[in-house]
């Protein structure tokens, strides 16, 4: 990815007559995006989220450390601001059926860019497994996703168009792990590429219809 250009002397160290000034100087969104597509790439590389250090990415990004402290306090903060980033704000279904809703949220997890950022929250996994904090963190960055098709779930169910006694959470991850899998590791290259979307879909819905 592109990262912007260094940033200024005077904006990596505050001057002395604006220590202790509130509100501070304000945020370059420059930085912003070079700090977060530094992350990105590095992890993107291959490498690890416990051997990611400041120094690296503040020398991917052409800013100063200092730069990056202002905005998190630590490097576990920057990471799941870095996989927020990556994964974009989450794409509402457009509600016309449930086999239509879960395609297109399925759909939404797949491609070229998230083959991409599926090998950075790879590269992540054994942080994610060790730190419990850092754990539920990166829970509450997906939530937000777990929730459109939970309200998919629900709503075909209240509809009629599933099972009145579907299990809403365990069909969640029958739906979401494939992808993930499949995204990381091309964990069964005997599943066809194109089409995986709906083919899972369905596959689903084969058990879970009314």
């Amino acid at each position: 990815m592109t990262t912007a250009s260094a940033e200024t002397t005077a904006d990596l160290e505050p001057s002395a007559d604006l220590k202790g000034r509130a509100p501070g100087r304000p945020r370059s969104a420059k930085a912003d995006e070079a700090i977060m597509s530094a992350v990105i790439d590095l992890l993107s590389e291959g490498q690890a989220g416990s051997a990611l250090s400041m120094e690296a990415v503040a020398a991917r990004a052409g800013v100063g450390k200092a730069t990056i402290y202002r905005r998190w306090p630590n490097k576990e903060a920057m990471l799941i601001d870095a996989v927020r980033t990556m994964k974009g704000p989450p794409v509402r279904p457009p509600g016309e059926s449930v086999r239509g809703d879960l395609i297109a949220l399925a759909s939404a997890n797949r491609g070229k860019r998230m083959e991409a950022y599926g090998k950075v929250t790879a590269c992540l996994l054994p942080d994610l497994l060790r730190d419990e904090e850092l754990r539920a963190a990166f829970a509450a960055v997906m939530e937000p996703r777990r929730n459109l098709t939970r309200e998919v779930l629900r709503r075909g169910i209240a509809n009629g168009e599933l099972r009145a006694d579907l299990d809403v959470e365990l069909s969640l991850l029958m739906l979401t792990a494939p992808i993930m899998v499949q995204n990381w590791l091309n964990w069964n290259p005997n599943v066809p590429h194109e089409g995986f979307a709906e083919v899972l879909v369905d596959a689903f819905l084969r058990g879970a219809a009314a």
